[in-house]
């Protein structure tokens, strides 16, 4: 009988317990993350094809050929670095800019947003240092005039901000998203908010 319960006993204590599953929110999809129409500046107009990166591109063939190589060929190599998502958010006063790159024009107002999603944190790091659209972080320990590097941007470690007038724009890494923003013509409250605003979506 001794023998019996000791070999019971020796059965329980080497069954295996489960350990709990932690589930993981999935992260927010890029055309969710970007800048959205309540949250650009009054009068601001969301131009045709934002959204999705694809569908910016192949609405932008139509007005201006050219740039819409240009994404697409930038879009190809982010994917060629682990980008698994992107989206372009577009907004002018006027739609004669919408065709502009990121509707940076010189006397229109307008804000801009592109986010890309990423397989994993490193993949977003490396994307980030090399540049996104050719928007290229300085090199540590250079401060170019305009140029705000690190937290004091309010935008975390990985970020950077440039000024100079009628421009101004940000880039920045969060979590497996890389993000950049551009406003033109617009004051700089407007500016923040929009980054604030992507920026507490990046998950």
């Amino acid at each position: 009988m001794a023998l019996v319960l000791a070999a019971g006993a020796c059965q329980i204590s080497s069954t295996p317990v489960a350990a709990p599953v932690v589930s993981q929110a999935p992260h927010t999809a890029p055309a969710a993350a970007a800048l959205q129409p309540g949250e650009v500046a009054p009068g601001l107009q969301a131009c045709p094809g934002s959204g999705p990166i694809a569908t910016y591109v192949t609405t932008l063939q139509a007005s201006n050929p050219t740039l819409a190589a240009k994404f697409s060929s930038e879009w190809k190599s982010l994917q060629s670095a682990g980008a698994e998502g992107a989206a372009v958010a577009v907004y002018a006063a006027d739609p004669s800019a919408c065709s502009a790159e990121l509707a940076a024009t010189g006397a229109v107002k307008s804000e801009a947003s592109v986010v890309v999603a990423f397989g994993d944190e490193g993949q977003a790091d490396r994307a980030w240092q090399a540049g996104i659209l050719g928007f290229a972080p300085p090199a540590p320990g250079e401060n170019p005039p305009g140029v705000i590097r690190g937290n004091a941007t309010g935008l975390g470690d990985e970020s950077w901000t440039y000024t100079n007038v009628p421009v101004q724009l940000a880039s920045w890494r969060r979590s497996v998203f890389v993000a950049l923003v551009v406003a033109t013509n617009l004051d700089g409250a407007a500016f923040k908010a929009a980054t604030a605003a992507i920026n507490a979506r990046l998950n």
